[in-house]
């Protein structure tokens, strides 16, 4: 079996980019220099100096107004650089790659056969090498959840995401080379160990508005109506069941906190999240933000406080966006929405099943969860905003959906 020179790297994105690494680092990060270049050959086009010069207004104003810590904003920054430049290898791979889905069914097939392996250690004191044991949510003992070399469970199903929603179309569209019932197995399995509520929920409404979106083209296809109608019927027989006889289950049990506003975990990645950002906002500058790597110092006693922290940990906001709030302010966070609704119009994004499907879903996980430097994020974005994904297209042939990423440096 020949290998293709782009999959070892995507297999450390997938499968080990974190391991035994501080959070937030990857070792794709770390190859950054390899990386760029590689880039400036292919592309003979330097790719940090735009990048810089979007920074500098928040860079000066940071150091010289706002007031920062030296070394802890200097380090950030390096670090958000590191990942900028893994983001536009990611970029120029979609364009020089010519077996994209051979890469990516492969790595549904070893991550099928690992999440297989995985599931007899749940029963042992082995459990740890796959899975993280937690206490979720109010009235639930601990839970076992997939993670697999990821720092958590969430972070896994993150990183699926654009997997699944790829084979998912292929299925629908009678694409899929992998026979249908194991491929919905290979798909589904993963989100149902990693039992990440906050990733599933933004995987079914991106999944409601796509069909809404092109309600006429794919509510006409054979596969998808009888998805809709045998999935609604499932899912019903389901809860029938769960309401009649299990009441109590975990599923129900942290839905039911999530809506009363009890659940911890939610609770913080939402509501919590954004509270935190404007109070940490009020310490420093509310239009430029407090500057990269900051929280930890600025919001070191309002977050230990907020939660009664008695632990030694190191604390932070688990929602990109609240974390864009209050590291750039309200300026920084504005951009932040207004790019990414400009590159939707830009790129057409709604001409393209898949495209819209992963806009959809990371637009509205970034308000859940995540973090600035989470490079599975940027990863989805730009698999969002590049059209080559040519075989989900709404209409074949579309010649008004050939506009793709054009940020500064990146064509």
């Amino acid at each position: 079996m020949n290998v293709n020179k782009y999959f070892p790297f995507a297999f450390i994105y997938f499968f080990v980019n974190s391991l035994a690494l501080p959070f937030g680092l990857t070792y794709t990060a770390l190859l950054a220099p390899l990386f760029y270049v590689w880039i400036l050959l292919i592309r003979k086009k330097e790719i940090l100096l735009p990048f810089i010069a979007i920074l500098l207004p928040f860079i000066v104003i940071h150091i010289m107004i706002v007031g920062v810590d030296t070394k802890t904003y200097a380090i950030s920054l390096f670090n958000l650089l590191l990942v900028y430049v893994f983001c536009q290898a990611v970029y120029t791979f979609l364009h020089v790659c010519n077996d994209i889905e051979k890469i990516f069914r492969r790595i549904l097939i070893i991550n099928f056969v690992i999440c297989l392996g995985a599931i007899p250690l749940y029963f042992t004191p082995y459990f740890s090498i796959f899975w993280d044991e937690q206490i979720l949510t109010e009235g639930v003992g601990k839970l076992r959840r997939l993670r697999l070399f990821t720092y958590e469970p969430s972070y896994y199903a993150l990183v699926f995401t654009p997997f699944f929603f790829f084979f998912l179309l292929q299925y629908f569209l009678r694409q899929n080379k992998i026979p249908g019932a194991l491929l919905l197995l290979m798909l589904f399995l993963p989100y149902l160990l990693s039992f990440s509520i906050g990733v599933i929920g933004a995987v079914l409404a991106a999944s409601f508005f796509t069909w809404i979106t092109h309600f006429k083209k794919l509510t006409s296809k054979k596969r998808v109506a009888n998805a809709i109608i045998t999935g609604g019927f499932i899912i019903a027989s389901i809860m029938l069941v769960l309401v009649f006889f299990f009441r109590h289950n975990p599923i129900f049990t942290r839905i039911g906190n999530i809506l009363s506003g009890q659940d911890s975990s939610g609770k913080g990645r939402t509501v919590d999240a954004f509270l935190l950002a404007c109070k940490i906002l009020n310490e420093k500058n509310e239009y430029w933000g407090i500057g990269l790597g900051q929280i930890k110092l600025v919001g070191d006693n309002i977050i230990r406080n907020y939660y009664l922290y008695n632990m030694d940990i190191v604390v932070t906001i688990p929602n990109a966006a609240a974390e864009t709030l209050a590291i750039f302010g309200w300026v920084g966070f504005l951009i932040r929405i207004l790019v990414e609704i400009l590159l939707f119009f830009y790129t057409r994004v709604w001409t393209n099943y898949y495209r819209l499907l992963l806009f959809l879903f990371m637009f509205i996980y970034q308000f859940t969860g995540s973090f600035i430097t989470n490079v599975a994020e940027y990863v989805i974005w730009i698999l969002a905003f590049t059209n080559i994904f040519h075989q989900f297209d709404a209409k074949k042939g579309n010649k008004e959906s050939n506009a793709t990423l054009t940020l500064p440096a990146m064509a």
